[in-house]
C-alpha cells in the first residue's frame, strides 16, 4: 500500500520525462509532485489507484 511522501511509478511517464511522483495529500483526493520538474497533480483516490503502478520508496516513518 502507499503512504504520504512515497515515491511511486505511474503507467505513463510525465512529459518531462521523468516516471517518479511524490504523494504530497492524501484525503478523498490524492495530490502528487513530480520529481523531475516539481509539477503538482490532484486526483480522486479511484483515478490515482487505476493509474499507479508500483511504490518506489517508502517514506521514512517517525517514532514519536
Amino acid at each position: 500500500m502507499y503512504d504520504l511522501h512515497d515515491i511511486v511509478e505511474m503507467k505513463k511517464k510525465h512529459p518531462c520525462g521523468v516516471n517518479r511522483w511524490e504523494i504530497v495529500r492524501m484525503g478523498a483526493d490524492i495530490k502528487i509532485k513530480c520529481t523531475g520538474c516539481g509539477r503538482l497533480i490532484m486526483m480522486t483516490r479511484r483515478d490515482f489507484e487505476k493509474r499507479m503502478k508500483k511504490v518506489l520508496e517508502k517514506a521514512e516513518q517517525e517514532n514519536n
